[in-house]
């Protein structure tokens, strides 16, 4: 080895990645402690309720600043944390078995997320190389706004891997294609297996734009817009990917939006390389993508039915799978990082006809612990590995590529 490479290997020893560990570690334990220790109110029929709520702002979303104190028993809410509540649950015998089943549905979910990289990278990624992306992909999906997601670190993270830029950019531009697709296809399969008017909930309203919209209201524009880009995308990709680009281009010529041009002439490329990748994929190949998103999203859904059963016993699962479906769409617009405090509002909003009074609080945690929070420390411990290992790996090729290039 060359004073070079061990000089260029010193940037990624123990001592210099157990500093980016800590203070990642320490982030995510700190976000986990704030979200325990936070203080809330929830909805409560008992004699100690001291706490109203007035919604000053019409938002309908409760806020700290609009609960007053009232006297003991006069109150519609009480004051708690989620440790609160944790630690005042009598756990039964069979909760722990409904938590197990949750747990070994995340792993399907991960695991069809795995497969699914396999598959369309056409198996230039090794299981491991597919497990430390999607694990990082889900980490950057964790401190990223639900309504950016991680599709620019998860090409990067493809892109390091090996595969190229034009591939990366295909495979990140597919699979949000095929997750939009599994969204669209469930919605009126799992509404027609409910069958009946209950799967909004009730009093349920959202501001936006200082415009007052139900939960049907949400859903139905959230659900049109997921189908009317997906079209879009179908279109452009499988059918005519110049010619989208081409109007795409003259669109962005409008004076007050012509800054985004650029970006837009990107875009059309990218287009433009995703079809070239993937117009010649067999069936064969799209049943089998399809077939790893649809038990990666299944898996996901059905872990709120498992957690709901930790603490009672419910028949109406495909209502609640339905329920679900509804509050994603919300949840996918949320502006902060993973959606956090969005996603504990909502869950337990839409979610309340099927928990006791009392008990929103802990399944929602649970929800965020298993579903959230063991991506952002199982993220930031791969993360410096990770590094170490693709740059160590890119600085060989490239050495490769010198010699080879000397020989001739």
């Amino acid at each position: 080895m060359t004073s070079k490479q061990s000089k260029a290997l010193k940037y990624f020893q123990f001592k210099r990645i157990i500093i980016p560990i800590i203070i990642g570690l320490s982030v995510a334990a700190y976000l986990l402690h704030r979200n325990l220790t936070e203080e809330r109110y929830e909805l409560s029929d008992s004699e100690t309720a001291d706490y109203i709520w007035i919604d000053l702002n019409e938002n309908n979303i409760p806020e700290v600043e609009e609960f007053f104190q009232v006297s003991p028993g006069e109150g519609t809410h009480v004051k708690l944390t989620y440790r609160d509540v944790l630690s005042d649950i009598e756990w039964q015998r069979y909760s722990l078995i409904w938590i197990f089943m949750s747990l070994v549905l995340m792993v399907i979910r991960d695991f069809a997320y795995m497969l699914r990289l396999r598959i369309m990278t056409d198996k230039q990624l090794s299981w491991r190389q597919c497990f430390e992306c999607i694990l990082l992909w889900e980490f950057a999906s964790a401190v990223t706004p639900s309504i950016v997601g991680g599709s620019a670190v998860a090409i990067f993270i493809i892109n390091k891997e090996g595969i190229s830029t034009g591939k990366s950019t295909a495979i990140v531009m597919v699979t949000a294609f095929l997750d939009e697709l599994f969204y669209i296809l469930m919605v009126p399969i799992i509404f027609l297996l409910v069958r009946h008017g209950n799967i909004f909930p009730q009093d349920t309203n959202f501001a936006i734009f200082n415009t007052q919209f139900g939960a049907q209201g949400i859903f139905i524009i959230g659900y049109v817009f997921i189908l009317i880009l997906t079209s879009i995308i179908l279109y452009a990709v499988f059918f005519n990917p110049r010619g989208f680009k081409a109007l795409l281009l003259w669109i962005f010529k409008i004076p007050f939006i012509r800054k985004w041009r650029p970006k837009a002439n990107e875009t059309g490329d990218d287009i433009i390389t995703t079809s070239k990748e993937m117009r010649s994929k067999p069936f064969v190949f799209w049943l089998k993508a399809f077939g790893a998103t649809f038990m990666s999203w299944t898996a996901r859904f059905w872990v709120v039915n498992c957690l709901i059963m930790v603490f009672i016993t419910v028949q109406d699962h495909f209502l609640i799978y339905a329920r679900q479906l509804v509050m994603w769409v919300i949840i996918l617009i949320s502006p902060t990082p993973g959606s956090s405090g969005i996603a504990e509002f909502v869950f337990t909003d839409f979610l309340r006809d099927f928990i006791p009074v009392g008990l929103s609080p802990a399944i929602a945690l649970l929800w965020r612990l298993i579903s959230y929070y063991p991506y952002l420390f199982i993220g930031v411990i791969i993360l410096p590995h990770w590094l170490r290992r693709v740059y160590k790996t890119k600085k060989k090729l490239k050495q490769l590529e010198q010699q080879e290039g000397q020989a001739v």
